[in-house]
């Protein structure tokens, strides 16, 4: 993949990036005081990049976030053999890693 300098606006293309992935797109202005501003689009953080309390952007999200945990604590069922009665707070440890980008429990 090609080194791209994100600082000078004339080595970027316009619009957003094609793939519209996260941390791909870019906007850049000068304010009146002649500071320049590089603001950079980010929908999905990186493992790693959030740290303290686990938040949700909206219900649909959490949702989600709750499906995939379902979907990873029936692998886990199936790899201890048993029912995990304890489920709820495994469900709360699978979310809060996975949104702070940490190892998941298996």
């Amino acid at each position: 993949m090609a080194s791209f300098d994100r600082v000078h606006s004339e080595a970027r293309l316009s619009g957003p990036a094609p793939d519209r992935r996260s941390y791909g797109s870019f906007v850049s202005f000068s304010d009146p005081d002649g500071n320049g501003w590089l603001l950079q689009e980010i929908t999905r953080r990186l493992p790693g990049r959030v740290a303290g309390d686990t938040t949700y952007a909206s219900v649909g999200d959490l949702a989600e976030a709750l499906r995939c945990a379902e979907a990873a604590h029936g692998e886990h069922e199936k790899r201890t053999g048993e029912r995990d009665t304890n489920w709820p707070d495994w469900y709360a440890a699978f979310t809060v890693a996975e949104q702070a980008g940490e190892e998941l429990p298996l």
